[in-house]
């Protein structure tokens, strides 16, 4: 039988230094964040006395920021419409209706993939131009041009739902 050593339990000391360096950091943030305990009075700030007063005065209120209304000129803004239904000739009557309002259109041809409803697709600078020709084609829907259109020009997508 061995003889038991008279030493007890021995830990490792990286443990042990990690332990009490974290109780010492507990103690010292409890006694950084907590108060005395008792109430602390607090002096008050004496605020200088006022010398004369000076009369009031009455800031103008500023003038509304109206909104520059653009005008858009339908001849200047490039137009494409396409297809996006089975309807044949639909893109080139649209077309037809959209240069009767002044409209440039530039070409219509069909389109491939899955559109949910008659949309006028925009550039950010030719959002105000979208609403407009949308109002001319009576197209509720309008959405930000994305990747294969073309940015210098609206885009109009017709499907089997539009009956302008």
């Amino acid at each position: 039988m061995r003889a038991r050593d008279d030493r007890g339990v021995a830990f490792p000391s990286p443990l042990v230094i990690l332990s009490i360096v974290a109780v010492a950091m507990a103690v010292i943030a409890y006694v950084a964040t907590s108060g005395s305990g008792g109430s602390s009075e607090m002096e008050p700030v004496s605020k200088p006395a006022p010398s004369a007063t000076a009369s009031p005065t009455i800031a103008p209120e500023p003038e509304p920021v109206k909104k520059k209304v653009k005008k858009v000129n339908r001849a200047k803004v490039y137009v494409a419409i396409f297809n996006n239904s089975n309807i044949s000739g639909l893109a080139g009557s649209t077309a037809s209706t959209a240069r009767d309002a002044g409209w440039q259109v530039v070409g219509s041809d069909n389109w491939m993939g899955m559109i949910p409803a008659p949309t006028v697709y925009y550039p950010p600078r030719l959002k105000a131009a979208a609403k407009l020709l949308a109002k001319d084609l009576d197209i509720t829907r309008l959405m930000p041009a994305v990747d294969p259109m073309n940015f210098d020009r609206l885009t109009v997508i017709l499907t089997a739902s539009y009956s302008g």
